[in-house]
């Protein structure tokens, strides 16, 4: 049981690293359709996907990670992202540095 909580908490913080978070994504569409899609903004270093166990298919929103901060800017400039059909919901993750959280804790 342990083990299960320690791996969630690695991966909250892995999250952290990823630059866009992507809601609302069709049930149709991969991770790798996703990764092609944004890619025509900048560099894609990593798409992540997650899955549900029980069901079989993606949890419909995923994290993407970019190469350089103006790739991700390119991605906001855009106002909507249509993926077959369905607007996606799109929002920037906040990089906080260690001092800055244990500031907003105490």
């Amino acid at each position: 049981m342990a083990a299960a909580s320690a791996a969630r908490a690695v991966g909250r913080r892995s999250r952290r690293l990823f630059d866009i978070f992507v809601a609302e994504v069709p049930w149709t569409v991969s991770s790798k359709e996703l990764k092609e899609y944004f890619s025509q903004f900048g560099s894609v270093q990593r798409c992540q996907l997650p899955f549900d166990r029980d069901t079989g298919f993606h949890k419909r929103y995923c994290w993407i990670k970019f190469s350089t901060p103006e790739d991700v800017q390119n991605v906001l400039q855009k106002d909507s992202h249509i993926l077959e059909g369905s607007k996606l919901a799109l929002k920037q993750q906040i990089r906080r540095r260690r001092s800055q959280r244990k500031n907003q804790s105490e």
